[in-house]
């Protein structure tokens, strides 16, 4: 699927380092080609001629190769590439690349690349927790760069906690998403260009909460941003699909080069689907309020000696069962998603047999879990092979994830 794919990849200075010896080996075993990059700090941990003699490759380590660079070799470097991974990326190359640093050769060729860059997080637990470190990531996010990791688990140092480098194994499926089975194109701010796996597709994507008024300035609501259902549009985007996104009043922006409905209540919500069928899969990513109001005011309630109103609900549109269970223009793969806080895997799969969806992606959002407005996810995909269990890992890493196992299904 990757075969003949050029890989550029920048190794930190951390003990993970000596894990991407075992990541250049796996990714000439999938026919990837693997072009090296050592930062000073990074000698200290693996050798150059180790790391050359596993990728077949010359090592570049200097900015200031007098023969490379009279032909710009850290702006050829960037742009030869199909895709720029850094692994490890600890803190100091995490906070060059959100400052746009450049002052060694791997931080030039990450601010000179025009390609997509994914990165592998690792370093101590009080320095990934550390808000600087949160505010650049965050920073590198929004700049379009991929993540994988950081795991939770033993340190170096004798800690405990997150901040260990994702496996190889890891790294290389992120890859695989990260390409999607194509040669990469510059990463663009506009409309992506329909080429990948999923190319030719229209996949509709419901994201963000629903808003049922009770009356003109007062309503019932749930705490989805929008970030899970965003990414996953993202990430089918990425693959070439068509998206139709429908999205409710989410607090992250929607992406770019999708085709975005915005709707408020479940009754829009269940129309704008509607009228964006048909389609060749539905992704049912939004938190959709159970009930409504049923006699919601035309004006504002007031506070009065008659005590408090009383609020009747009716139950709201399930769009989920409505579209799964559709006799014509039933999408081939419908997708639903289970928001639980206790017995997660068991209410998500009796939720699926009771709507008729082929996949039910099962998470947890109980408040200790920050889940509701966080970066991170624990899922389970729940479908007629059972129950798998993902790794605790960011929202877009679940996304290009589930987008990857949608291509493959379609």
């Amino acid at each position: 699927m990757m075969q003949g794919n050029r890989i550029l990849l920048v190794i930190g200075g951390g003990i993970a380092a000596y894990k991407s010896l075992t990541l250049i080996r796996d990714l000439k075993r999938d026919g990837l080609r693997v072009v090296p990059v050592l930062t000073k700090a990074a000698e200290q941990f693996v050798t150059p001629l180790s790391v050359a003699a596993l990728a077949g490759e010359d090592v570049h380590r200097d900015l200031f190769d007098l023969t490379r660079e009279a032909e710009m070799g850290h702006i050829q470097l960037s742009r030869d590439a199909d895709l720029v991974v850094v692994a490890p990326a600890t803190a100091d190359l995490m906070a060059k690349m959100a400052g746009g640093h450049a002052d060694d050769l791997a931080s030039t060729l990450l601010m000179a690349t025009d390609k997509r860059v994914l990165i592998a997080p690792a370093m101590n637990v009080r320095m990934w927790n550390h808000p600087a470190t949160q505010r650049n990531l965050a920073t590198m996010k929004q700049d379009g760069v991929l993540t994988v990791g950081p795991d939770e688990g033993d340190m170096a140092c004798g800690e405990y906690g997150p901040g260990r480098m994702a496996e190889p194994v890891q790294i290389v499926e992120a890859i695989r998403d990260a390409l999607g089975g194509r040669r990469v194109a510059p990463l663009k701010l506009g409309p992506a260009v329909a080429t990948g796996r999923l190319a030719g597709k229209h996949v509709v994507v419901t994201s963000g909460p629903t808003m049922e008024p009770i009356d003109p300035v007062r309503y019932i609501s749930n705490h989805s941003s929008g970030a899970q259902g965003t990414a996953i549009a993202v990430a089918l985007r990425d693959l070439g699909a068509r998206v139709s996104f429908v999205t409710g009043p989410a607090t992250v922006s929607p992406p770019e080069g999708v085709e975005v409905i915005r709707v408020q209540t479940a009754d829009e919500m269940r129309a704008a689907v509607e009228a964006a069928l048909p389609a060749d899969a539905a992704v049912m990513a939004a938190a959709v309020a159970d009930w409504k109001v049923a006699n919601r005011a035309d004006q504002k309630m007031k506070k009065g000696r008659d005590g408090m109103p009383v609020l009747e609900f009716a139950e709201n549109p399930d769009i989920l069962a409505w579209v799964s269970q559709l006799k014509t223009r039933r999408p081939a793969l419908v997708v639903g998603f289970a928001a639980e806080t206790e017995d997660v895997v068991s209410n998500a799969t009796a939720k699926r047999r009771r709507k008729g969806c082929d996949w039910i992606v099962a998470n947890d959002v109980s408040p200790s879990t920050g889940t509701f407005g966080g970066e991170d996810n624990t899922v389970t995909l729940i479908s007629d092979d059972g129950a798998e269990s993902w790794a605790r890992m960011g929202k877009d890493e679940v996304a290009r994830k589930l987008a990857a196992r949608i291509a493959e299904a379609l």
